[in-house]
């Protein structure tokens, strides 16, 4: 589908109803997991006063995530769509709920700090064994829902969707705890998973396109794990995304930066997390007029590597404009990387092995938010938060110069090609 100057139709994929719904589904979703993590974390740190604490939240999270993800995909290509999403949203709901009544002091008045804590530690790991279902099943449905031609304009879409929710989640997050408090913000989230169910039912079942339904679990992951570790462009992209979230996870330790260095309490928090919302926003209308698949790799690396210049200059910011500034900064170049990525995996990935790949990108970077979190909670811990997101930000900048030098096959990758196939099909 093209518009009359024979130019790309910005809009095409958004012509699909289903696809709009599926857009309404995922924003719900990711906006209320990410609200969620947010608010958690500002309660946590609020009870303990130590960056560790934060750690701890991501890596509860991030265990499950990973143990699971590669028999989650298995189970999500041989399954249903629809049916396990279901079962998915169902799952989120029950722990944001169970955080909503934690947070309620009617509820855990009886309750001992420790007790509150260990309870909240053991949802978030609950929450991480969904999540390991959850990102292969919406990968995987998306494919379903549009025709081929159309995967590169809806993997747009989506991902701006995805980054759009995940930096206005959290900044709603920082807003609703200064206006409603924790507790309320809590039932924010459990409102937003329901919205999630009442979106889903108005997408049909679709049919199961795996022709090894019954194939042994050793077997499908093997297939699965070597399609990505042969496949040099996937394997690239991943792992550029991985090591930018793992080491450039300056977001998990706002709560210190807003309470203990800038001094700009729950409200400034909450201007902080909107920054990096502005960047995807802008991200998002300029990705649909301006593809970025032309030259795809070294758009990839300079996104990359401004995100990880945004993310010093965070680091040793003592102005909050400055902060805000870098966050936007930040938001902007990672979204155009999420674009990029999501469009790699969509045009590279085969029909029947979408969920074992959606289940490695859950791993390398789905996962990674949550180690970087860890990551960022103990390095603040052992040598302080300013120097330990700087030397997040030094990290992604050093692996960005080694792949642009080690990988040229990688830095020339031009998705033109793909593009043209899938044109083919119109």
């Amino acid at each position: 589908m093209t518009t009359k100057s024979n130019k790309p139709d910005p809009y095409q994929a958004l012509r699909y109803r289903e696809f709009n719904v599926f857009l309404l589904l995922r924003f719900a979703m990711v906006f209320a997991w990410s609200m969620q993590f947010i608010v958690i974390e500002w309660e946590v740190y609020s009870l303990t006063k130590d960056p560790l604490s934060l750690g701890f939240i991501g890596l509860m999270e991030v265990i499950p995530a990973i143990l699971m993800a590669l028999f989650a995909g298995h189970i999500v290509d041989q399954r249903e769509k629809k049916g396990m999403l279901v079962k998915c949203i169902l799952g989120f709901s029950v722990i944001s709920l169970g955080l909503f009544l934690l947070t309620w002091p009617k509820f855990s008045g009886g309750l001992s700090k420790s007790g509150v804590l260990g309870l909240i530690y053991f949802l978030v790991f609950l929450g991480g064994i969904v999540r390991a279902f959850l990102g292969p099943t919406i990968f995987s449905l998306l494919s379903l829902i549009i025709p081929k031609k159309v995967y590169p304009n809806a993997a747009t879409w989506s991902s701006s969707v995805w980054q759009i929710g995940a930096v206005m989640g959290p900044a709603l997050a920082g807003f609703s705890i200064n206006w409603i408090g924790v507790h309320w913000s809590m039932c924010l989230v459990f409102g937003c998973s329901i919205l999630s169910l009442i979106a889903l039912s108005q997408i049909s079942k679709k049919p199961i396109l795996n022709p090894k339904i019954g194939e042994s679990i050793s077997d499908s992951l093997t297939e699965g794990l070597t399609f990505v570790f042969k496949n040099k462009t996937v394997l690239g992209a991943l792992t550029l995304d991985m090591v930018a979230v793992l080491f450039g996870g300056a977001v998990a330790l706002l709560p210190v930066f807003a309470q203990d260095i800038l001094k700009v309490g729950s409200e400034g928090f909450g201007i902080l997390r909107a920054a990096p919302a502005v960047g995807a926003f802008i991200t998002m209308f300029v990705s649909a007029y301006v593809p970025l698949y032309k030259n795809a790799g070294k758009k990839l690396l300079v996104a990359i590597f401004i995100f990880g210049l945004s993310i010093i200059l965070f680091g040793l910011s003592i102005s909050f404009w400055l902060s805000v500034f870098a966050l936007f900064l930040s938001g902007l170049a990672d979204g155009i990387s999420v674009v990029i990525r999501q469009t790699i995996l969509q045009l590279k990935t085969p029909d029947h092995m979408r969920g074992r790949v959606g289940a490695v990108n859950s791993i390398f970077v789905g996962s990674s938010n949550e180690l970087g979190a860890f990551e960022s909670g103990l390095t603040a811990r052992l040598m302080g938060a300013v120097v330990s997101v700087v030397f997040g930000g030094s990290v992604t900048l050093f692996t960005v110069i080694v792949t642009a030098l080690k990988s040229p096959t990688f830095r020339n990758l031009d998705l033109q090609r793909d593009m043209d196939d899938h044109h083919k099909l119109e």
